[in-house]
């Protein structure tokens, strides 16, 4: 974001893991930001809840859904930036709940690029993720390995990435991809590699129980 100047930044997902952390370093480095998180009667603003003081009086907080194409359309209203990261992520849970991933992936990203495009966005950030590739079929994996839909998480993902692109070459969307590989820090769940190799390790295990040794990332 160096040397370019913007009125408002919305972020989406800002409740969650990696949101949190880049809802935080924009207002650090002085940027408006509005934080869409998810409405819930508990008036939780997710991991925002735990961010500093000084941080959270200057995030605008927008509650809503990303599958709202209203709702999004407000949040995205004034904004000239857009960090989606908004998404179902939870490979298990999509195999009994696959509807939920179309509904919030897919769907949500089409709000969020209808609403950009209506709003005259000047640029678009969708979070994708290193699943699309699934298992690799060769490594180093490269832009152009082939998109493998091994989960219905990952399907998801797949066609939002998708919509994106169509957006992008359909209408000239100024919009970006970014696939993040193995992501690890504080508030992130238990259940990713790195904490769950780091608790084993810290609870004194001899031997660290990984799961299937097979897939490979590089």
């Amino acid at each position: 974001l160096k040397g370019m100047e913007y009125r408002r930044i919305l972020v989406t997902g800002a409740d969650g893991f990696i949101g949190s952390h880049l809802t935080e370093e924009l207002v650090r480095t002085g940027h408006n930001v509005r934080a869409l998180v998810q409405y819930n009667s508990f008036n939780s603003r997710g991991w925002l809840d735990y961010s500093d003081p000084s941080i959270k009086e200057k995030i605008e907080i927008f509650a809503g859904d990303v599958r709202d194409p209203n709702g999004v359309m407000r949040a995205v209203e004034g904004c000239d930036l857009v960090f989606h990261l908004a998404a179902l992520i939870s490979i298990p849970y999509s195999y009994h709940s696959p509807d939920s991933y179309v509904d919030t992936n897919i769907k949500g990203n089409l709000n969020i690029l209808q609403a950009s495009r209506a709003m005259g966005v000047s640029k678009i950030v969708h979070t994708s993720t290193s699943e699309v590739y699934g298992t690799a079929k060769f490594v180093p994996i490269s832009e152009e390995h082939p998109l493998q839909g091994q989960s219905p998480y990952s399907a998801s993902k797949i066609g939002a990435d998708q919509i994106a692109f169509s957006f992008f070459s359909s209408f000239g969307t100024p919009v970006a991809i970014i696939r993040p590989f193995n992501t690890y820090g504080p508030r992130q769940s238990a259940r990713a590699i790195i904490p769950t190799v780091i608790t084993q390790i810290a609870s004194g295990a001899k031997r660290i129980k990984l799961g299937s040794l097979f897939p490979t990332r590089d």
